[in-house]
């Protein structure tokens, strides 16, 4: 299994969420303690979104944990 393959339903969800409330990349990345080429790398799967970044970003976005995987398992519908 690829980085990508593992952190896609995290990535999706968080570009879901991210597009839905209209927030900027880098805006998200530093209220979470990341640089916007942490997060693009994260989202493009060149590094793996770790179990601790998650609530990192849940925070950051105002969300559940659950909400971020939830999102993006069922595509941003």
């Amino acid at each position: 299994m690829t980085t990508a393959e593992a952190n896609k339903p995290l990535a999706v969800g968080l570009r879901v969420i991210i597009a839905e409330k209209g927030l900027k990349n880098l805006y998200v990345a530093k209220k979470a303690g990341f640089t916007a080429q942490e997060l693009s790398d994260m989202l493009n799967g060149r590094r793996l979104i770790k179990a601790c970044d998650i609530p990192k970003f849940a925070k950051a976005l105002n969300v559940k944990l659950d909400d971020i995987y939830a999102v993006g398992m069922r595509g941003g519908d």
